[in-house]
């Protein structure tokens, strides 16, 4: 499970998981806004759609950065930019300084999400690239378990805490980027060198390395993935913006949602692993859509939680499980469609309906809770959960006419070294 993997993937595995046990602002910042500043759930949702419309545009800024400048400078960049941002976030009391600041607080912590997929994807051969998005999952989630409970206790000290913690954590990650990952990103020669008919490349006359997001963006089938996807993650945002108000309302601590939260981390860090050898080989398809039925059944469950905390829990760990399942599958499945020069690009096309998500998901839920209620809620969220895996279904990826499959070409932009599954250097 964690042999043949070169020295690269795991500096970068490394830098995923300090940054990851920094995540203390995103979770409670719906808790911040509401009880810290006196906001309305409404409000709350508004100004932390801020995030997700930043993350729109890092996401795409971060695909069209890696393919450019490279996969290394685009995620030290963003992770030290973030750090600022987030130091200023902790002192800011005028409303609309909140919002622009939410703005690049996403924008920043999302610019790096293509460049690092770009990179597994550029160090690791398509037989591996499920298992490494796996791992990588792994790391992102033990992070992010441990950083929710500390946050948690960070947060009845004083809210400032989770910002300085957060902001200390991204400045470490952003070094660790610039000094000790490798550049992966394939050399001009080799982006210019793909043939004629793969997805998105060049017309005579130039490379398609010049040509923006319009490569990606004629893809069909990465359209559809990136609009299901799209939906997933908007049941999966309701979990770190309306369910702790949603919980607060029932007379909730934020103490037991960072505790009903943190199952998330857990159960991704104890299963993670086991999960992984059991996917290897099976349809990513069929995977994709048990995947949404687990997100359906895990959010419908909470209608009928009230004031019960132990029926938070189970809820989590269902849908939990659907999302380890959907991430490294969905993630690998765009690495294997996307051509070795473009795969900054398409995943930044990918990452736009995660962080379209991020966007859309606290207004929806936001208004959804205050004008018909929890109950209303997660029985929407059940409903998404089964159209989804319905469209996963029609999708028949890795299976139907036409699907793509990674081919040997892809594999001539990663560096020789990682080809031959040695060490990458930086």
């Amino acid at each position: 499970m964690f042999g043949g993997l070169p020295r690269g993937f795991w500096w970068l595995w490394s830098s995923t998981l300090v940054n990851r046990l920094g995540t203390f602002v995103y979770p409670f910042l719906t808790l911040y806004l509401t009880l810290d500043r006196g906001f309305s759930a409404t409000a709350a949702g508004l100004v932390v759609s801020c995030f997700g419309l930043g993350s729109v545009a890092g996401s795409l800024a971060g695909g069209e950065l890696s393919d450019r400048l490279g996969r290394r400078a685009t995620m030290a960049g963003s992770y030290v930019v973030t750090a600022a941002v987030t130091a200023a976030l902790a002192v800011t009391t005028q409303v609309a300084a909140i919002a622009v600041l939410t703005f690049l607080f996403g924008a920043g912590s999302s610019a790096p999400r293509p460049a690092l997929s770009a990179m597994i994807s550029d160090l690791v051969g398509p037989e591996d690239r499920q298992r490494a998005f796996s791992l990588n999952y792994w790391a992102v989630n033990i992070g992010f378990g441990l950083s929710s409970v500390m946050a948690g206790f960070l947060v009845r000290a004083d809210f400032v805490w989770i910002f300085i913690g957060d902001a200390a954590t991204t400045l470490a990650c952003g070094l660790m980027a610039w000094l000790l990952l490798p550049e992966t990103r394939p050399a001009a020669k080799d982006a210019g060198a793909a043939p004629a008919d793969d997805a998105g490349s060049a017309p005579a006359g130039g490379t398609a390395a010049g040509r923006g997001l319009a490569p990606a963006l004629r893809d069909g089938r990465l359209l559809a993935l990136t609009a299901v996807a799209f939906a997933l993650w908007t049941l999966f945002h309701q979990g770190v913006t309306t369910l702790p108000v949603a919980m607060e309302a029932q007379g909730l601590s934020t103490r037991t949602y960072g505790l009903v939260i943190s199952l998330n981390g857990l159960v991704v860090v104890l299963l993670q692993i086991p999960l992984t050898r059991w996917l290897r080989g099976r349809r990513p398809g069929r995977l994709l859509a048990g995947a949404a039925l687990l997100f359906a059944a895990g959010f419908g469950v909470t209608a009928f939680a009230g004031e019960a905390a132990l029926v938070y829990g189970p809820g989590v760990v269902v849908w939990t499980v659907g999302e380890m399942v959907f991430a490294p599958t969905s993630a690998a499945a765009v690495a294997d469609m996307s051509p070795s020069h473009l795969r900054g690009r398409y995943q930044g096309v990918f990452g736009f309906g995660t962080a379209a998500a991020s966007f859309v998901a606290p207004i929806a839920g936001g208004i959804v809770l205050d004008r018909a209620g929890g109950t209303v809620l997660w029985a929407g969220c059940a409903a998404v959960g089964l159209l989804a895996g319905c469209a996963f279904l029609v999708l028949r990826l890795g299976g139907g006419p036409g699907s793509r499959q990674a081919r040997p070409e892809d594999d001539a932009g990663r560096p020789r070294a990682t080809r031959l599954r040695g060490t990458v250097g930086t």
